[in-house]
């Protein structure tokens, strides 16, 4: 079987070829839309799903893994930061506060589609002004949804608790993954 990871995400890649499995990375187009009244714990894998459809067919040595993570807080969520402003916003929003980490996950074959999600909650410390100033001059984290990434300073410096996988928060969960490509 060819597996065929549709992200252009560094963690994704490092993941999925530290699970031992060799792969090839593809791109999909795809308007990531919610629809309006979606229920928060559905979104990741939605869009996963979303991904994976708008892929072209399969032949039938093909398996194709698409995600997406989802940050959620107070019934809202966090997308991707559009600029500095916006990720300062959103730093300060999670500061002090538990927020959860949706994971969806879509493999799909030539004759069958699995989509499963995961959530892990995350409890940040007290993030002052100055952090967060820090962490988005250094880090960048406009390709996260959240405006974070566990694995990087915020999340080593600032968070206090998490329950659930640390790389379901980081952007794949690979228990899921790797069970269900064992499987395939």
């Amino acid at each position: 079987m060819k597996l065929l990871l549709a992200s252009q995400s560094p963690r994704r890649k490092e993941l999925l070829s530290n699970l031992g499995f060799e792969f090839e990375v593809v791109k999909i187009d795809c308007e990531e839309i919610l629809p309006e009244h979606i229920k928060i714990e559905e979104a990741a894998a939605y869009l996963s799903d979303l991904k994976a459809e708008a892929f072209r067919s399969l032949n039938p040595d093909e398996v194709l893994l698409t995600s997406d993570t989802v940050v959620a807080i107070d019934n809202q969520i966090l997308g991707k930061p559009q600029n500095e402003a916006d990720a300062r916003k959103m730093l300060c929003n999670l500061s002090g506060k538990t927020h959860q980490v949706y994971t969806g996950i879509t493999i799909k074959t030539a004759d069958k589609t699995i989509t499963e999600t995961d959530v892990a909650d995350v409890t940040f410390d007290e993030i002052t002004d100055d952090e967060i100033k820090y962490y988005i001059q250094n880090y960048k984290p406009f390709d996260k949804a959240g405006s974070y990434g566990i694995q990087e300073w915020l999340g080593m410096a600032k968070i206090r608790k998490m329950t659930g996988s640390f790389y379901t928060i980081m952007g794949l969960p690979t228990h899921l993954v790797y069970k269900i490509l064992k499987e395939i």
